[in-house]
């Protein structure tokens, strides 16, 4: 099986542009015990202000306020959620 491409998504939103990129994989990415290689990320005027990925080698994890820290993945319905919480949260301290 090759990886399929679950979902492909760019739009503007709030100050700034949400991309999200979600594969399905034949075997996980290494440090991963799931399927799917991912990326969210809501970048505001170029920079990322909140991340989701799980990078080879890495495994799940999430940027947040320039800060790198583990994610506890439970599958895709709860990384969006998870994201979007991040997302408005950033939205909300910095009106």
């Amino acid at each position: 099986m090759k990886a399929k491409l679950v979902r492909r998504d760019r739009e503007v939103w709030g100050r700034g542009v949400v991309e999200v990129v979600i594969w399905e994989a034949p075997k996980p990415v290494p440090a991963s015990q799931h399927p799917f290689k991912y990326r969210l990320v809501y970048v505001i005027r170029g920079r990322r202000a909140v991340g989701y990925d799980n990078e080879r080698g890495k495994g799940d994890h999430k940027h947040v306020r320039g800060r790198e820290v583990p994610y506890a993945w439970v599958g895709i319905e709860q990384l969006f959620a998870d994201f979007w919480n991040d997302v408005k949260e950033i939205e909300r301290d910095e009106t």
